[in-house]
């Protein structure tokens, strides 16, 4: 039976993810036995459009194209234009909502809210954005356990790569004492670049968002908010522990000036904005700061606008993952990863 969606917002991300699916279409019917049929797509900018039996994504990328309108997709019968967020949420035949709306990080709207209405209605909820998660873990899950239904949300810190996933299913038994990162990739790409080329922390800016790695507004990246949002994120889900993000102390990489790279590099150290849990003699302690790391840890070796994370486990010892923390493939497979993980889980079990 085909998996149902309604994307929320059907911006970069969502336009990802609908490209993966019509390139991998067959290789994931074949592999995984999934089949996904998007019956809707709300968007606040490009309009809203459902239909019961399905849309035609090829014909609905192309719409966009050319008219910059979900709205002008083809007249067919049986086609609902114009609904908003929450109508698409409730009213349509959805099983799962893939929320990538445009959020504001500090309150976590209008994504909490659209999770909500989810729940309650009885849909999975795949998601992107940090806002929610950070904010609002408990409530959220204690609402979608109780109505029986699935809250993916993989690209929340690492886009793609499996920060979330991997240490939950891969290093069950152990127990992570320490989640320590490069979590930000805007920021390591500064980094790097001062250290490497010599240039100032403003000429590594500039160039970091003339290649979209920053925004024209870099305050939540280089002031370690973006990051700080990630370490809650972590620390909730994966050691359990109900870190809120006003526990978390945060500074950023904006003092940060060639001479100390040059003090670090006579160090024998490197500088790295460091997101860190820690669980120790019963006490929690949280940050994300700059911090100079000695050459031979797995981290400093991170260059670019690369990720990477740490777990301290005590059976296995140290556990290092790197790769992509954002991008509009890497992101919209983050979303596929908690699509298919669903798809398993409903799945029958055949004895």
């Amino acid at each position: 039976m085909a998996h149902k969606l309604a994307f929320i917002g059907f911006g970069v991300v969502g336009q990802g993810l609908a490209e993966i699916l019509l390139e991998k279409k067959e290789q994931l019917k074949e592999k995984e036995g999934f089949e996904a049929t998007v019956v809707a797509i709300s968007d606040f900018i490009k309009g809203s459009i459902y239909h019961p039996n399905g849309l035609d994504l090829d014909l609905v990328l192309k719409t966009l194209r050319e008219t910059g309108s979900l709205e002008n997709y083809p007249q067919t019968s049986g086609l609902i234009i114009g609904w908003d967020s929450f109508q698409t949420i409730k009213a349509t035949n959805a099983d799962t909502v893939i929320e990538v709306s445009y959020t504001d990080v500090k309150t976590g709207q209008p994504a909490i809210d659209h999770c909500k209405a989810a729940f309650e209605s009885g849909k999975n909820v795949v998601m992107t954005n940090k806002g929610p998660v950070a904010l609002a873990y408990k409530e959220l899950s204690e609402i979608a356990e109780k109505n029986g239904v699935h809250w993916g949300f993989e690209g929340t810190v690492m886009s793609g790569t499996p920060s979330l996933r991997m240490p939950i299913e891969t290093l069950a038994g152990n127990e992570i004492k320490e989640i320590r990162g490069i979590l930000n990739g805007t920021t390591n790409y500064i980094l790097t670049k001062m250290e490497q080329e010599g240039v100032s922390y403003e000429s590594a800016l500039k160039e970091a968002q003339e290649l979209g790695y920053a925004e024209a507004d870099p305050t939540s990246d280089v002031e370690g908010y973006d990051a700080r949002y990630k370490v809650v994120i972590l620390a909730n889900y994966i050691m359990g522990i109900p870190l809120k993000v006003e526990d978390v102390s945060c500074k950023g990489i904006t003092e940060i000036s060639l001479k100390d790279i040059e003090e670090a590099k006579a160090e024998g150290k490197r500088w790295k904005l460091l997101g860190k849990v820690k669980k120790e003699n019963g006490e929690v302690t949280a940050s994300v700061a700059p911090e100079k790391v000695e050459i031979t840890d797995s981290l400093a070796s991170i260059g670019g606008a690369v990720n990477a994370i740490t777990y301290e486990c005590d059976l296995l010892g140290p556990v290092t993952l790197s790769g992509a923390g954002a991008g509009k493939t890497e992101t919209g497979f983050s979303l596929l990863i908690d699509l298919i993980h669903i798809n398993r889980e409903r799945k029958p079990v055949v004895v």
